[in-house]
């Protein structure tokens, strides 16, 4: 059995996650600048949330990625629920493309993220839309979008060098002894 895939590093990576969803909370919400940014950075818990999906898919649960992200909505005064629900979805769907995606490369890794992201923030747009909630402009979302697809590589990186979030080999093997 693999050092990677024991229930005691599984919940040691889920609990770095949660740590490092904090600190990406926190730092966001720090009053650093009182004056409104003229730009949108970038979505930096959603990407690490698909960098961790498509990675090691035992480390973020889809009820952690739930609390998480709707933790964030509500903090970060979003509609609760709305993005959680749209990145919950991403996330599973990311999980459940696992059979061609290991000897996927990063490039097409990327483009599917940037694709799912897409997909995911015109939904967003749509239903705040449909619901006649205040959006903000249409130039921040795309800016957001293009950053967030932008640092999905240093993301990744940061992920794999510091935690150690790796690609699963295909001869992976649960906790279990179940083929992951």
């Amino acid at each position: 059995m693999a050092e990677s895939s024991r229930p005691a590093k599984v919940w040691m990576m889920r609990t770095i996650f949660v740590a490092l969803t904090f600190a990406l909370i926190f730092f966001h919400l720090l009053p650093l600048d009182l004056m409104p940014s003229a730009y949108a950075g970038p979505d930096v818990l959603t990407a690490m949330c698909f960098a961790w999906a498509l990675r090691r898919p035992d480390y973020v649960p889809a009820l952690l990625v739930a609390g998480v992200m709707l933790l964030a909505d509500l903090l970060f005064q979003r509609p609760p629920g709305l993005w959680a629900v749209l990145v919950l979805m991403a996330t599973e769907s990311l999980k459940n493309r696992d059979g061609p995606r290991r000897e996927q490369t990063f490039l097409m890794e990327w483009i599917t993220v940037a694709v799912v992201l897409a997909v995911i923030t015109i939904l967003f747009r749509l239903v705040l839309g449909l619901l006649i909630v205040p959006e903000g402009t249409s130039f921040l979302a795309l800016m957001r979008y293009a950053t967030t697809v932008i640092c999905y590589p240093l993301v990744v990186l940061l992920s794999q060098g510091l935690f150690g979030v790796r690609r699963m080999a295909p001869g992976d093997f649960d906790h279990a002894g179940r083929p992951m």
